[in-house]
Formats: C-alpha cells, sequence, structure tokens
C-alpha cells in the first residue's frame, strides 16, 4: 500500500464478512488529513461497518489499512484510539444514569482516583474548553438529545482524538440543532481533527463536508469526490444507482389531494393534559384531520407534539377535552380500542415504543393483528409467518428470514417493518411520528410515497417530523406547537418565516 503523509486514513482492499453475506467488499479509500469527509448510501450499504472497521471495533475478513501511516490490523479499539481514532455511535454509549461528570470518567477508562467535587470541576474545565453548555453535575438522562451528543463528543475528544467518527449524528436532532452541531463540526476541523460523517441527509452533505464517498450494497461506488460542483441530483444517482433522478422526481411531484371537502377522520376538541414526562402538557388543543389529508406537526421538540400522540394513543390523562375518530367519541376507550376503529401509531422511537428487539420478526408484525381484535384469539404461528414474510417483502426490508430476531436489522430496515406493519388498509388515522428519522434517500422516498398512497385511499395522517424541509414537502396543512398549544395553521404555499416565527412565538 502507497502512503501518503497528506492522508491519515487509508485502506485497500477492505472486505467484511458476516456468514455468507459480505457487509463489505474490495474496499479502498483514503482519507485526507484536515477535511471533514461525508461517507453516504442507502440503509445496508455498509456505512455503519465501515465505520466499525476503521474505529477497531471489527476485524475485516481480508485487507489492510493504516492510520497516521501506521499499519493498524484492525478489530483493537485500543490501538484505534492510541492512533487518534475515536468514534461517536449512532445510538449513544453514555450510562443513563451516571452524571455527566461520572461518564466523562468512565470514558476517560483513567485510573486516577478523584473526590465527587474534584471529579465535576475536573470535567467542567473540559466541557468548558469545549464549549459544551451544561454542568457536570447533570445526569444523562435528564439531558436533551443535543447536549447528550455534544457530551459524546466531548467524551471521544478526551484523548486528543484527531480522527473523529460520527455516526449518523443527525438523526434525532431538529434542524437547528443540526446547524449547531455542524458549527461544532467545522471548529473540530479548524482545531486540526479529521472528521467523518456518516450521513443520510444529502442537503446536509453539501452543506458540511468536504468529500464525499459513497458505498453501495457494501462496495465502494465513489472514492472521496470534492464536494464543489456536485449536486443533490448527481449525488442520489451515486447512491441508489441509474434510475435515481427519475424516481426522486416522481415521488417528490406527489398525487394532489381531491379538493372536495372530506369528513374529519380525527377531531379533537378543547384537550387538556396533564404535564406529561414526554413533553409540555396540552393546553385547549383542538385541531381536525379530513380523510384524505395529510397535516403536518411543526414545532421545536419538547412543545406538545409527543403529549399530542399519547393523548390520542390514551398514554396520558387528560384534563378536559374530546377525542373523535370517525365520528366517535373515543376519549374513554383505552388503546386496544382505538386501534380497532382504525388508529395507527408509527412511534417516534423505534426501538423502545417500536419493536421489541429480543422478538422476532414475524411475532413484531403479527402483533398488530391481535391488538386490533377485541376478544381473544389463538396465535397462528405458520400462517403469521407467511404474511410477515409478504409484508417485509412488499416494504423492500433487507432480512435474511422472519424468525430472525428485530434487533439484528439495520435502524432503517427496522423501521421499515413497523411502517409495513401500522400501514394496513383498515388505517383510518396514521400518526406517522418521526417516520424517516434514519432512513436513506431511497427508504425516505418510499416512505412519502406510501404515505401519499394512504392519503389518496382516504386516510388521514398526522405527520410529525423535526424537518421542516420534509414538513413542507409532504403536508397539505401545517400546524405550528409552542408550550403546549396550536399557535398557528398554515396552507400552501408555505413561508417558512413566518412558521419560524410560530415555533418561537416571535412577531414578524
Amino acid at each position: 500500500m502507497i502512503k501518503s503523509d497528506e492522508n491519515i486514513f487509508e485502506c485497500k482492499n477492505i472486505t467484511v464478512s458476516f456468514g455468507a453475506v459480505h457487509a463489505l467488499q474490495d474496499v479502498s479509500v483514503a482519507f485526507e488529513r484536515g477535511k471533514i469527509h461525508a461517507v453516504v448510501g442507502q440503509n445496508g450499504a455498509g456505512k455503519t461497518t465501515f465505520a466499525r472497521v476503521v474505529a477497531g471495533l471489527i476485524r475485516p475478513s481480508a485487507g489492510e489499512m493504516t492510520v497516521n501511516n501506521k499499519t493498524m490490523p484492525g478489530g483493537d479499539v485500543k490501538q484505534a484510539r492510541k492512533a487518534g481514532v475515536e468514534l461517536v455511535h449512532q445510538s449513544f454509549a453514555l450510562p443513563p444514569s451516571f452524571t455527566v461528570a461520572e461518564a466523562m470518567q468512565f470514558g476517560a477508562g483513567s485510573g486516577k482516583i478523584y473526590s465527587r467535587k474534584s471529579l465535576k470541576r475536573f470535567w467542567q474545565k473540559h466541557l468548558d474548553k469545549l464549549e459544551v453548555k451544561v454542568k457536570s453535575s447533570e445526569r444523562i438522562k435528564n439531558l436533551p438529545v443535543e447536549t447528550q451528543q455534544a457530551v459524546e463528543i466531548a467524551r471521544a475528544l478526551i484523548s486528543d482524538a484527531k480522527f473523529l467518527i460520527l455516526d449518523e449524528p443527525t438523526a434525532v436532532l431538529s434542524p437547528e440543532t443540526t446547524q449547531k452541531l455542524f458549527v461544532r463540526v467545522r471548529q473540530l476541523k479548524q482545531s486540526g481533527v479529521t472528521v467523518i460523517l456518516v450521513l443520510h441527509k444529502l442537503k446536509e452533505v453539501l452543506d458540511i463536508a468536504d468529500t464525499v464517498t459513497v458505498l453501495r450494497g457494501g462496495k465502494l461506488v465513489q472514492s472521496p469526490l470534492n464536494c464543489e460542483g456536485i449536486d443533490r441530483e448527481k449525488l442520489s444517482a451515486m447512491i441508489i444507482g441509474e434510475n435515481a433522478n427519475q424516481n426522486l422526481a416522481s415521488s417528490n411531484k406527489g398525487s394532489l389531494r381531491p379538493e372536495t371537502q372530506q369528513d374529519a377522520v380525527l377531531d379533537v376538541q378543547s384537550l387538556s393534559t396533564i404535564k406529561d414526562v414526554e413533553g409540555a402538557a396540552l393546553d385547549d388543543v383542538s385541531l381536525t384531520i379530513a380523510a384524505g389529508e395529510i397535516v403536518g406537526v411543526a414545532g421545536i421538540e419538547g412543545n406538545g407534539q409527543r403529549t399530542l400522540v399519547r393523548a390520542i394513543a390514551d398514554m396520558v390523562n387528560l384534563k378536559s377535552g374530546e377525542i373523535h375518530l370517525n365520528g366517535q367519541n373515543m376519549t374513554q376507550m383505552s388503546h386496544l380500542e382505538r386501534r380497532s376503529k382504525g388508529l395507527r401509531i408509527i412511534p417516534f422511537e423505534r426501538n423502545v415504543e417500536g419493536l421489541s428487539s429480543s422478538s422476532s420478526l414475524w411475532e413484531n408484525w403479527s402483533i398488530r393483528k391481535y391488538l386490533q381484535k377485541p376478544t381473544f384469539s389463538f396465535i397462528k404461528p405458520k400462517q403469521d409467518r407467511a404474511a410477515c414474510d409478504s409484508g417485509l417483502k412488499k416494504w423492500d426490508v433487507r432480512y435474511t428470514n422472519v424468525d430472525q430476531l428485530a434487533g439484528s436489522l439495520s435502524g432503517g430496515n427496522a423501521q421499515k417493518v413497523i411502517l409495513s406493519r401500522e400501514m394496513d388498509a383498515d388505517a383510518k388515522l396514521i400518526i406517522a411520528a418521526q417516520p424517516t428519522r434514519g432512513l436513506d434517500i431511497g427508504a425516505t422516498d418510499f416512505v412519502w410515497h406510501s404515505l401519499r398512497q394512504a392519503r389518496d385511499n382516504g386516510s388521514g395522517i398526522l405527520f410529525i417530523s423535526s424537518d421542516l424541509d420534509e414538513i413542507f414537502d409532504i403536508s397539505d396543512r401545517i400546524i405550528v406547537f409552542l408550550s403546549g398549544q396550536l399557535v398557528g395553521e398554515f396552507t400552501p404555499p408555505f413561508d417558512i418565516k413566518e412558521i419560524g416565527a410560530a415555533m418561537i412565538g416571535a412577531d414578524l
């Protein structure tokens, strides 16, 4: 392998195999020092596997690599860290019950002994130096996701890392917080840190990265390419294939919503709730969603969006108000009764609320049938396996067999299992909460198309996302939540200034 002082990382013919499956196949690539490199590709393309190989978490089946001109055998995290490599995982790894100081000390792996007071003081200095605005005495579990991520990055920089890998860092962030992260990443670059960002959203790639590397099906499609002069269409074609531009144009065009007045599938009247663990309490909220309508919910996270979903699903106590589904008052109905009437939910957290990671795919998928039946019924594994297999194939879920555990799937494929389960022909009201979070451009396209189809077939859809561009693209109408109140309603053409002002309670 030819080594260059200009490159911080080089690899040649890297292959990673899990049985007969090649997660990576003959990948040869080099990353230049002092730049921000994006690694992109569809779900299952090998992005996370590649990141873990570089960080020493996976030993490749074949190939060789160097970091800082030192040959690395792979599969040795300690050696990778010694060479200056750090990885911040998509799923945060800091113990939630620890204080920030304890978590930082845990990440440092130092044998030094501190008093609690001196430990807090020591790590507060490190956090302040990196401009992470958090008290070292705070518990990790009490921090918002963007602050948890900032602490994760601070933890990664304890050892003076020079090669930082962020795996899907924007997946759980709002657009505003994403921009703050990008400011931090640019500051790291200025301080001499080389950064690899594993990303899905092409707008983010073109906003932040100096170069982009494309993987498809475990193979290298494009070596680091300078982002100057490249546009979304060209990058889409590299990621998805030759038909990308045609598919994207078709999907984003969508189908027009019928102009005729439709009956309301959801009618929320003067709804108020108690303070909820998931965010602000609702305060006198009234809204309707018509059959054949997608209503987007905009708002900074924590302003009542989650509480609204939980109230509709019978998961939070109401103080007053009523909820009607398809003309029926379901205020006093149980969650199971609401599902039997046509309520479907794509939850915010797929791995916590949406799937049992320790159960099989067919068990996770088949639960919809039994939840929607008001009386006891026998489980029929043979029929359920066949139905699951058919449903997952329709949604292009990448899996080996329906008996494998849900926890073995990639994040995008896990989300698609939930989508295939919830978006059935009997759905009257579909609550889609962050349905494309963590999905690649192709899968996102598929979700949008499926939601539009459900709308055109007469379902009402409540669409919640932290991505304003996404809400603008798919919504027929947009409502804005602030501090548990519905503070604005907008129809096309949408004005980002007006909606943004409503989100923060400002007057234009």
